[in-house]
């Protein structure tokens, strides 16, 4: 590996673990540098009595990003994590005590809308799947799968197809696209929740987005063990397959030598030497200095702000009980009363009032019964940058005591050290202001906003939630695919038949260590 190209990944979230091995399938000696002592980036869990708990994403979609990775190196990821499909996709609940749920089979949803609100409602959504179906094929090639979409090949997609064009009218927003469709406030307000799932107010956010729930409709897997365990069986691939992984060391400054050699230097003094990096962080910590004046202007800090919603996560183990203890599903929303207000607090930085809370039921995922003490996850969304006094019992007095009104309790409650907030966030991500998807979506042309695999420093190329194609955890991890193929046609590569490493021979580090044997 003395003789091959080195790239240096700062970072082992999806995005950096995708780029790690999509680099060495390319022939590159591949370094990866993780502050944490894990790979996963936002990925988290946090330690209970029950096992570990996510703390971070939670739905999994598009399962074929990993599937690819794996097949690169001729293996199957059935093989090492276990994936099951949900037919499922949510339980939702309101406060008047009515409930829904929304199937992986569009025919099941349509018949459980019509059962829920009338078959008005029911042909509203036929429609809406029509079009959120149309708008999502259109936009997949020339945005999704391609690492520099522009404005003209979008718009020439969009001219082919005019029955999309009412959801792409300027200044158009997801609820009136979605009051066109739908006259129950209910079915508005559950659609409408999916502009949060990359970090966007429903008021804010464009009517295109309405393609983000075909992500889930184009299905959704529990994973045996959580995220995290997809995570570590990415990371324990590149290992096998010649990786080097530094854990536990943060990256304090990128520099560029004059013959275009790039470098790291890491916090506890070493200093590693490549042909290339890849940052997979929030990129705002570059536009502030955070990896030193080199990288500075490596992204303009309009392709950072404004910035996405954050959040506040309770991760922990408890007994569910109460009437909706057994009706949960694995991923559960529970709405607030206020739909049209939900988000008004929102605007002005402030936590809401009546928040709508997402509970994932993490071990009914895999279709085991439920143990005494099982693993939840509750999301409460909040502004970036939030911070208030006793922000846990704040929370909690938000969160629980809704939860409690609807049918929900667990014992034990979880203590405030269960608790992640945007401080918490911002001390793990810096530059991050807690935002958990980068820059906002909000804006008509936010989805270009986004810088690309490519940063303004020659050799220095971006992945994560915060870098072109967005947020969630197969588009961080598409990103890394970008960044990698980006430096590879920059700088060239090596034949994988060259590899020093394959399936079964030596590694160069372990899912939790790694040694450095090249400059």
């Amino acid at each position: 590996m003395e003789n091959t190209p080195r790239v240096i990944i700062i970072g082992a979230g999806f995005g950096g673990l995708s780029a790690a091995l999509s680099a060495r399938a390319s022939g590159w000696n591949v370094t990866v540098v993780e502050a944490a002592d894990s790979p996963g980036g936002k990925a988290r869990t946090l330690r209970t009595v029950a096992g570990p708990v996510d703390t971070g994403p939670t739905v999994l979609t598009f399962r074929s990003e990993f599937d690819s990775l794996f097949e690169r190196f001729g293996e199957k990821l059935d093989n090492h994590v276990r994936l099951v499909p949900q037919s499922i996709l949510a339980r939702h609940f309101w406060p008047d005590g009515s409930s829904l749920d929304i199937f992986a089979d569009p025919r099941l949803t349509e018949k459980a809308i019509m059962k829920f609100a009338g078959e008005d409602e029911a042909s509203g959504f036929r429609k809406f799947y029509d079009l959120t179906s149309g708008l999502y094929k259109t936009f997949r090639a020339p945005v999704m799968q391609s690492s520099s979409p522009e404005i003209p090949s979008v718009a020439k997609a969009a001219m082919k197809s005019p029955k999309l064009w009412p959801a792409l009218l300027p200044g158009r927003s997801l609820p009136s696209l979605l009051k066109a469709h739908f006259k129950d406030p209910r079915l508005i307000q559950l659609f409408g929740r999916y502009a949060t799932y990359v970090g966007g107010r429903p008021s804010k956010t464009p009517a295109v987005m309405a393609l983000i729930w075909q992500a889930e409709a184009a299905g959704v897997w529990g994973i045996d063990g959580g995220m995290s365990a997809l995570a570590k069986a990415l990371a324990t691939l590149a290992v096998r397959n010649g990786v080097t992984f530094h854990y536990g060391v943060k990256a304090r400054n990128i520099g560029r030598a004059t013959d275009g050699t790039m470098s790291v230097s890491l916090e506890d003094g070493r200093v590693l030497e490549g042909k290339a990096v890849i940052f997979n962080g929030d990129p705002a910590a570059l536009s502030q200095g955070y990896l030193g004046p080199t990288a500075k202007n490596a992204v303009s800090p309009q392709a950072v702000g404004p910035r996405s919603l954050s959040a506040q996560v309770w991760a922990f183990a408890a007994t569910p009980k109460g009437p909706l203890a057994a009706k949960l599903g694995h991923h559960n929303l529970f709405f607030s009363r206020r739909p049209e207000a939900e988000f008004d607090p929102l605007l002005s930085g402030k936590p809401q009032d009546d928040p709508t809370l997402y509970v994932c039921a993490e071990d009914r995922a895999i279709g085991k019964p439920p143990r005494a003490l099982e693993r939840f996850e509750i999301i409460v969304n909040a502004p970036a940058g939030h911070v208030e006094p006793d922000e846990a019992k704040a929370c909690a007095l938000r969160t629980f005591p809704k939860l409690a009104a609807m049918g929900l309790t667990f014992d034990p409650p979880p203590g405030p050290n269960m608790l992640t907030t945007p401080t918490t966030l911002e001390e793990l991500f810096p530059a991050s202001q807690g935002a958990i998807y980068g820059r906002s979506p909000e804006g008509t042309l936010a989805a270009f906003a986004k810088p690309q695999a490519r940063s303004q420093l020659r050799g220095l190329y971006l992945c994560g939630g915060g870098a072109h194609p967005g947020a969630g955890v197969p588009m961080a991890t598409r990103s890394g695919k970008f960044a990698a193929e980006a430096m590879v046609r920059d700088l060239g590569s090596r034949s994988t038949s060259n590899r020093t490493a394959t399936p079964g021979g030596t590694s160069t580090g372990s899912p939790t260590t790694g040694t450095d044997r090249s400059r």
